[in-house]
């Protein structure tokens, strides 16, 4: 991009045009082309010097959906003097590609167009974004069903034949109820957790945590659900250092891969607390057929299942959120036994009212 002078004879810088991630194409009061950044060549699969001194409307020959031309529809150089900008829209180029467009018109005194700044998006990016959030409530919708189906029936069934049925049969019903519904505030909270890492509005209240009794509690709690005691090995050695997070947190991140290990992995599942540099380290396990090189880069990703249906594939995603929100990191490598072994570290952090 290069800087050229206004129509009153200044030189504007327009070089912050580059780092923006959207395109930007910069026309004077006469209708050429004085500047775009990397992301308009890109969109527009010509280079930039290529574009430069053009006629806007040859740089940009936009469409709308019924085929007419969008300049011609707005006017920006000739139409109404009190007009300021043109909100968002879905517009075509003449390569088919489509790209989401909003106009500014800079006026002079007179209202005359000095400048029109035209903002240029892939709406490939719209589309991906909207892809997601169709998947995320086709996720939650599926995975809401089944339980609200169970808790409907049993507790219909209660209502209207209790007398029916002995003290034991009810306890196991409303035991059942019961499990449902804790399934059903999981997924509210994986939702609720998913939105807060995506706005970046985690909230952190921190303390000093000891990691591993939140490692003993995540399989005091597998144990209980009965999982055999067996099954688990905690090691913690050498002295590990005070490290500040928030308690509900650690025990998220750990429950959600030691579960990731029982269900797609298999045999002994060790867990290992050890310092690292200031902080500590945390890796979670398993013995099964472990994760694949290729697929190693997604399995933080959302809606990851690996070769298993069920669950929302949303755990690893949140897990991701929750180390990165203490300023920590996360990876998955191949364990000794072959399996999958996901290891994450956390630095000894400060106290929430530092930070």
């Amino acid at each position: 991009m290069r800087d050229e002078p206004d129509p009153g004879g200044d030189v504007t810088d327009l070089s912050a045009y580059d780092e923006l991630p959207d395109g930007v194409v910069v026309a004077d009061a006469t209708g050429a082309v004085v500047a775009l950044n990397p992301a308009a060549a890109r969109i527009l699969g010509t280079p930039v010097e290529a574009l430069l001194g053009l006629d806007y409307r040859k740089v940009l020959p936009l469409v709308d959906d019924q085929g007419r031309d969008w300049w011609a529809c707005t006017d920006p150089y000739t139409g109404l003097a009190t007009r300021t900008r043109q909100p968002e829209r879905r517009l075509v180029l003449p390569t088919g590609r489509g790209v989401l467009v909003t106009a500014s018109y800079l006026r002079g005194a007179t209202g005359g167009l000095e400048r029109l700044v035209v903002a240029l998006r892939d709406d490939r990016i719209r589309e991906r974004s909207d892809r997601s959030r169709a998947d995320l409530v086709s996720t939650v919708a599926h995975e809401l069903r089944s339980p609200l189906t169970s808790v409907k029936g049993f507790t219909a069934t209660l209502l209207a034949k209790w007398d029916r049925f002995d003290d034991e049969q009810k306890k196991l019903m409303l035991r059942t109820v019961n499990a449902d519904a804790d399934r059903v505030t999981r997924l509210l909270t994986e939702l609720l957790d998913v939105s807060r890492i995506d706005a970046g509005r985690l909230e952190m209240r921190k303390q000093v945590v000891d990691v591993p009794a939140a490692v003993r509690r995540a399989v005091a709690g597998r144990v209980a659900g009965g999982e055999p005691e067996s099954r688990f090995v905690v090691r913690v050695p050498g002295e590990l250092p005070e490290v500040w997070a928030d308690p509900d947190k650690i025990d998220q991140i750990v429950g959600n891969l030691v579960e990731n290990a029982l269900n797609h992995g298999a045999g002994t599942v060790t867990m290992t607390v050890s310092p690292w540099r200031d902080g500590i380290e945390v890796i979670v396990a398993d013995e099964g057929d472990g994760i694949p090189e290729e697929t190693a880069a997604r399995v933080f990703t959302r809606f990851w299942r690996g070769n298993r249906r069920g669950g929302t594939g949303l755990g690893l995603y949140i897990v991701k959120g929750l180390v990165e929100g203490h300023g920590g990191s996360v990876e998955v490598r191949r364990a000794p036994s072959g399996g999958a072994a996901f290891r994450f570290v956390l630095p000894p952090g400060t106290p929430s009212f530092m930070q």
